[in-house]
């Protein structure tokens, strides 16, 4: 910690440094740290970080979400399937618009 003392932030010269990043080594001032998973680091590290584990989760999340859409039309031709089934069930006469006709319910 007596190292600090003497020096001065990587981005701005006149600023004393109060923090050194544990990715790049470079001392900085407060505007410049920030704390990240109970790590202190510097934008460019933390950038850097975010990007790499962007990449990591996006090739994780591929396989899978290929699999929730071949679940997805799996449940789509399941349910059309047996709504087709339950259209067939019907009576012809409810299809062909008699089924009505001979009912007495005086509606009309």
């Amino acid at each position: 910690m007596s190292d600090i003392i003497h020096q001065r932030c990587y981005n701005h010269m006149l600023r004393e440094a109060v923090a050194r990043c544990p990715e790049c080594g470079n001392y900085f001032c407060r505007e410049c740290i920030t704390e990240h998973e109970d790590r202190v680091l510097c934008a460019n590290c933390l950038r850097n970080t975010i990007k790499s584990s962007k990449t990591k989760s996006a090739l994780l999340l591929w396989p899978l979400r290929v699999f929730q859409f071949f679940c997805g039309v799996i449940l789509l031709w399941i349910f059309f399937y047996y709504l087709g089934q339950m259209l067939l069930a019907l009576p012809s006469s409810f299809h062909e618009g008699t089924l009505w006709q001979g009912t007495s319910g005086g509606f009309l």
